[in-house]
């Protein structure tokens, strides 16, 4: 190789090397599943008191693993800025799946209520006679055209008589609960305030619905 050939061909190495450098800095988006150094991980933990008007129970509940797609069933802290857009809140992460945390807050309202005689998560060996099937369809912080974001979960819930396999009850719930601010933490509370409302909505509906199933079946 000459003189002027290798002279050539090191900004040509150069220029290769800054390409690449740029195509792997692409990769690293908000909404990256590689947890950063400097992101802070937030829990959802509501507490659901009994309500008292909720009715009592003499059959036993199994709880599946809620469904949700891949990219509402995330760590990442979803953000709607637009209608047809998703993204996610830099340095921001859930600790645990939304799924994980909507199955654990509606299986401890369930258990707290002291309204039914045995609830637990399927695969636990309760002889439960019916399943509560849960799908979550949003959980996502949605700025719907307004200049403040709203905390928005929804859920369509399924009750079914294990004897059977019966779908005894369908309802889709929905709860927006609007932030103090736009600010994460705030954000984060006002998720919790939502998936509180939530469990007791969907712990209401479950009593009462297999109630109602009971009823009939035996006549």
């Amino acid at each position: 190789m000459t003189t002027r050939q290798m002279s050539c061909s090191r900004p040509w190495r150069r220029t290769l090397g800054t390409a690449l450098a740029l195509l792997a800095l692409a990769g690293c988006s908000i909404l990256s599943d590689k947890p950063s150094d400097r992101s802070t991980t937030y829990i959802l933990d509501p507490r659901v008191p009994a309500d008292p008007t909720w009715p009592s129970a003499q059959w036993q509940l199994a709880l599946t693993s809620p469904e949700a797609s891949r990219t509402i069933d995330s760590l990442r802290i979803a953000v709607r800025p637009v209608p047809n857009e998703i993204q996610a809140y830099k340095g921001a992460r859930w600790s645990r799946l939304p799924s994980g945390m909507l199955e654990d807050t509606v299986l401890r309202a369930l258990e707290d209520s002291g309204r039914i005689p045995a609830v637990a998560r399927q695969g636990t060996g309760v002889g439960a006679q019916y399943k509560l099937v849960m799908e979550i369809r949003r959980f996502e912080s949605d700025y719907a055209g307004t200049a403040a974001p709203v905390a928005t979960i929804e859920v369509v819930a399924k009750l079914l008589h294990n004897q059977d396999q019966q779908i005894v009850a369908t309802r889709t719930f929905e709860q927006k609960q609007p932030p103090r601010s736009s600010a994460v933490p705030d954000v984060v509370v006002a998720f919790e305030q939502a998936l509180g409302t939530m469990s007791h909505d969907i712990t209401g509906w479950t009593l009462a619905s297999g109630n109602a199933h009971e009823a009939t079946h035996r006549r």
